[in-house]
């Protein structure tokens, strides 16, 4: 069927029909699943109707009804991202059934596939092949169309964040036209769409450059902080993959240096860290700290020890490029020019030790995760123009139920407990902004287009992209209407959408 032969056909579908034809996809009011939440427990909503379509046809629908009645439509795929960017109070499009691998190109090696696959199914599908990603992440329980609209991004300093390695895109617009777009073809969208925070238009398709299946040999060892950044460059430099977790109550950083290897597999990692001890002990100290507030130095200091030791592993690439997420987690980063690394990372370091030393200080969780990333031509890359160093710090959430169970008899979350993060994360954006800070999309930060037009010079084109395919707005929910078009008032609040009652 042609785009205009469907729009056509569209059009003449009585609105009652379309009820009719989108009722086996709407998820009921009465479901659990009726009401979104994301992954770290941090934010929610209740859309107006949540939809899980399985095919394109379905898609074209929803866009239909939105279009109707006057609707935002928000795509969103497992939930992962740590901020707002998935919530709406309209209607939510939930992609997780748009998991297909469509074509493979081995000879070429580029992939199709669905923007609703997760990294876990495509590596999987993609190992059938012999192929692999070419960089990931720290976690691959993503949507491949979530991780192309916030360029989120692995680690390696000749390494760009993964959507430089998005080839096209197939997207569904707001008028409902289905859009290819590419370096080539329709450019602009394309450079807008492949870091659009979802307001471009809906993802259908991800055209991605991949590799021949390899794997990876990481070497992983402890060295104190200050011994690191003296060592900063050569570090980043020496292989193809660095990144760095700093524990600051033990003044120590975890280097991890990952090459391509022909080795065989050769699988390893710290028992303790990953032990009854490693998850559950390092847990419940959490949960006392939570109440005793000098614990968590104690509870750094032995977390460190617990992975001190050199670890060599050997792995296919994305066992090595993932890691493990532990507990739900408040958590914020932001990507600076990798030139102001060191003199950003001394600034943290200072900060903290006033805050150790202050009996009242605040008290950091652990790590503290430092990546790299080649610089790129995306408007809205926060990479874009610039080699980079990424700085994440978190906050963890919650405890296990049964040490719940076993404190309290009731509580008001039956997962957890909150833990202040508020003051902690503004301190740590403050001196993240002083060295030309630019925040990762999918997780919550403070600034507004005035600022952020300061910070890429392509901001306006974004904009006026936007305008271009979507002048109603359709896939504007609060998050881009308060970061990209500056929209102010309470139903716009930064914590509109927040899950719980305001943390320290």
């Amino acid at each position: 069927m042609s785009t205009s032969t469907s729009k056509l056909q569209l059009s003449s579908i009585s609105l009652a029909q379309l009820y009719d034809l989108l009722q086996p996809i709407i998820v009921p009011n009465t479901s659990p699943n009726a009401k979104f939440t994301n992954w770290g427990q941090t934010f929610s909503c209740t859309p107006l109707a949540i939809f899980e379509p399985a095919t394109e046809l379905q898609c074209e629908l929803i866009l239909e009804l939105a279009r109707r009645e006057g609707r935002v439509v928000r795509a969103v795929g497992v939930g992962h991202s740590p901020s707002d960017l998935a919530c709406t109070t309209g209607y939510m499009l939930r992609t997780t059934k748009l998991d297909r691998l469509l074509e493979v190109h081995a000879d070429k090696r580029y992939i199709i596939a669905q923007a609703g696959i997760t990294l876990d199914a495509l590596h999987a599908e993609l190992a059938k092949h012999g192929l692999a990603m070419i960089n990931v992440g720290s976690i691959s329980d993503q949507t491949l169309g979530g991780i192309v609209t916030t360029a989120t991004h692995g680690t390696g300093i000749n390494y760009g964040v993964i959507s430089t390695h998005v080839m096209g895109l197939t997207l569904l617009l707001a008028d409902g036209s289905r859009v290819f777009c590419s370096r080539q073809e329709n450019s602009d969208l394309f450079t807008a769409s492949i870091c659009g925070l979802g307001s471009t238009g809906l993802i259908l398709t991800v055209t991605l450059e991949v590799e021949p299946a390899f794997r990876l040999k990481e070497i992983q060892q402890t060295i104190k902080f200050h011994e690191c950044v003296r060592s900063l460059d050569s570090l980043v430099t020496a292989s193809e993959h660095v990144r760095f977790w700093w524990f600051p109550a033990a003044d120590t950083m975890r280097v991890s240096s990952a090459d391509r290897t022909v080795e065989p597999i050769k699988p390893a990692g710290s028992w303790l860290w990953h032990s009854l001890i490693g998850f559950h002990v390092v847990q419940f100290l959490l949960f006392v700290a939570r109440f005793i507030l000098p614990l968590n130095i104690f509870i750094g200091r032995f977390a460190s020890w617990l992975v001190s030791t050199k670890v060599i592993a050997i792995d296919d690439s994305f066992r090595i490029f993932n890691m493990e997420c532990r507990y739900p987690q408040h958590t914020t980063e932001w990507a600076i020019p990798y030139q102001n690394t060191k003199a950003c990372l001394h600034d943290l370091h200072d900060w903290l030790k006033r805050e150790f030393s202050d009996p009242n200080g605040l008290r950091p969780h652990f790590p503290i995760e430092v990546r790299f990333s080649d610089s790129d031509d995306i408007w809205l890359s926060p990479s874009n123009g610039q080699k980079t160093c990424w700085i994440g710090i978190v906050q963890f959430k919650y405890v296990s139920c049964f040490i719940i169970s076993a404190l309290a008899e009731t509580c008001r979350r039956p997962y957890g407990f909150e833990v202040p993060y508020k003051l902690l994360f503004e301190r740590f954006e403050a001196i993240l902004c002083r060295h030309g800070g630019r925040p990762h999309w999918a997780k919550a930060h403070h600034l507004r287009p005035e600022k952020l037009r300061k910070l890429y010079p392509r901001f306006d084109d974004f904009t006026r992209v936007l305008e271009s395919v979507d002048p109603r707005g359709m896939f504007r929910n609060e998050y881009v209407e308060r970061h990209i078009f500056g929209k102010t008032g309470p139903a716009y609040h930064n914590r509109v959408f927040k899950r719980y009652a305001p943390s320290q």
